[in-house]
């Protein structure tokens, strides 16, 4: 897997932008501090009052001292505020999938290994998961918790909790695939519990699947943080985030384009990222892919040679 996953360059390119895009959230503080910049100290010197708040200077105000420019309005520095927002989305993201991992294989494993009641049951609730309005739902949750609970923490369970019935469907049907084959029925024969075959037999089969999935949830889940954070219901200021950023640009991007540009930017380079590696790695696991692979390289090898054999 790992030798097919190191020949797609496109997947190590990925993997090398999130790399760096983790290593500059969690350097924020160091970053800030050789910059010497705190990313909610306000700056009303650098900012034209006259102008309703547009930053001095060419570029959104970008100058040694402040090295992408300043907030409109607030004269804080943006690319601190960048750093601290990449905390924000990637643990955000990261955690919502994580939970989406852990319910959504604990319910596919319970519908696929139950009786008949109880896969029914947990097949229905997984239906009404996935036809839930997520957005709609996350609001609405975010929005009636008191105003003091931590609100990453509350974006990781709200997205979380409301989004697991695409994982659950897809572990009951490679599960109910699984069940049928022979080295199942032989541990099952040997007199195997049902939670001894899911952790030894199951689960190591699932691995595949459920990281190619789980790849495919962190985008997505980047995208709703911002999306939320957008619409007001996400981190609360000063925190800064991403989506936040751009509800905030919305009425800054006649007078300072680049404000607008960078947070959107990040939020594109990173979806993009993301959704590479996954494809990379459902490549990497899918045994057929290099198969065909391998039957692509020798059709062009066979054309190559026979085209220097006529000549």
């Amino acid at each position: 897997m790992w030798r097919r996953l190191l020949a797609r360059k496109s997947a190590l390119a990925a993997a090398a932008v999130l790399g760096l895009l983790v290593l500059l959230a969690l350097g924020a503080p160091l970053l800030a501090a050789l910059e010497g910049q705190d990313p909610n100290a306000y700056h009303d010197t650098l900012v034209d009052s006259a102008r309703g708040g547009v930053p001095f200077g060419g570029f959104g105000g970008i100058s040694a001292e402040h090295w992408l420019g300043v907030e409109p309005g607030t004269g804080r520095d943006l690319f601190v505020r960048l750093l601290y927002g990449a905390r924000i989305s990637l643990t955000v993201a990261l955690g919502a999938t994580l939970v989406q991992v852990v319910v959504g294989v604990a319910v596919g494993l319970g519908a696929a290994l139950g009786n008949r009641f109880t896969d029914s049951l947990l097949s229905h609730v997984t239906d009404v998961m996935v036809a839930m309005p997520l957005l709609v739902f996350a609001i609405a949750l975010v929005a009636v918790v008191p105003a003091d609970f931590p609100r990453p923490v509350l974006l990781v369970v709200a997205i979380g909790l409301l989004a697991w019935g695409g994982m659950a469907r897809l572990v009951r049907a490679q599960t109910l695939s699984l069940k049928k084959l022979d080295f199942v029925s032989a541990a099952r024969l040997t007199g195997g519990s049902s939670w001894r075959i899911a952790r030894r037999e199951l689960l190591p089969s699932l691995a595949a699947p459920v990281i190619t999935y789980a790849a495919i949830l962190l985008p997505t889940n980047i995208v709703l943080e911002a999306s939320m954070s957008f619409l007001g219901v996400g981190v609360k200021p000063p925190t800064p985030s991403w989506g936040q950023m751009l509800s905030t640009a919305t009425t800054w991007f006649r007078a300072d384009p680049l404000y607008v540009l960078l947070p959107a930017l990040m939020l594109f380079v990173t979806t993009l990222a993301f959704t590479v590696l996954g494809d990379g790695v459902r490549a990497a696991l899918d045994p057929r892919e290099a198969s065909r692979l391998r039957v692509g390289r020798s059709r062009r090898t066979s054309r190559t040679s026979g085209a220097g054999g006529a000549q």
